[in-house]
């Protein structure tokens, strides 16, 4: 008689490496982020020019810039600009892609659903620097036009995941029994429908915040961000440019910050979604 394999146990989302060394990365620049409210080493936009371009030191942990201003001071306050971008610009993309894309999956195969899903499109066609350039030309650069600009960028992906999503609870047994029951399209929609695709809708969150950090980044490079004297990660890539070779403490910091919040980010999206997919997860094991 053959012996019965033991049957395996679920892994739990939370004891998923990926998730956790998100969690682990993106805590730790959320804290930086909150504590920069009520503590930093230096007044982040104080000019000292008798320490300009120090290098690391048990005085300045990450060096001073050419005005003599504290480099870590300044990324402790550039992560709560670049949190507070990156969450206003998901936020409002969520909410604007996701109401979008649940109206269409209710008029689906009609020309409203044809008109929404042609507009995303259209903003598609518009990356966010493309988008920020047009903006800025109208109303001029700063943070609340970046955000605007990159909310633009992703709204396509929540409303194309939201029609999506939406469509296929709406072929489902309990939504066809909404139905025969007499509940409108609205209310079966907030009831049943996205109860159940919030799950997806978040883990795309997830990942379009780790992309707007990075545009928010980029867009600070070019001038078009977080305006001075807020400290910002993007324009201190940029103005560290001019000392690469001699101090490049000015750029592998900044850099580096860049990287860890976009790849927390990613982390925590790639944990979130094998919890919601788990067919993903065992296409990877």
């Amino acid at each position: 008689m053959s012996a019965v394999a033991p049957r395996s146990r679920p892994r739990r989302w939370w004891a998923s490496p990926s998730f956790l060394a998100g969690l682990l990365l993106g805590g730790l620049v959320v804290a930086m982020a909150l504590v920069s409210y009520l503590w930093t080493p230096y007044e982040p936009t104080q000019m000292a020019i008798l320490k300009r371009l120090r290098p690391p030191s048990a005085e300045h942990w990450f060096g001073t810039d050419q005005f003599g201003r504290d480099v870590f001071s300044m990324i402790m306050v550039g992560a709560r600009n670049s949190l507070a971008v990156g969450l206003g610009a998901v936020g409002l993309g969520l909410t604007a892609g996701s109401t979008l894309g649940l109206i269409a999956a209710i008029r689906r195969d009609g020309w409203l659903d044809n008109l929404i899903m042609r507009m995303a499109d259209f903003s598609h066609a518009f990356p966010a620097v493309l988008s920020a350039i047009m903006i800025s030309a109208v109303w001029g650069p700063g943070m609340m036009n970046a955000v605007i600009a990159i909310a633009i960028f992703s709204l396509p992906y929540f409303a194309r995941l939201a029609r999506g999503a939406a469509l296929q609870c709406w072929a489902l047994d309990y939504v066809l029994a909404a139905r025969a029951a007499g509940l409108t399209e609205m209310a079966i929609t907030r009831q049943h429908v996205l109860p159940n695709i919030a799950g997806v809708l978040v883990v795309q969150a997830t990942i379009q915040f780790a992309l707007a950090i990075l545009a928010e980044a980029g867009l600070s490079y070019l001038g078009l961000g977080t305006q001075p004297p807020a400290p910002s990660w993007g324009r201190m890539l940029n103005e560290a440019q001019t000392f690469m070779a001699a101090q490049p403490w000015l750029a592998i910091f900044p850099g580096a910050a860049i990287a860890l919040c976009v790849l927390a980010f990613n982390l925590l999206g790639d944990g979130l979604r094998d919890a919601v997919d788990p067919r993903m997860r065992r296409s990877r094991d």
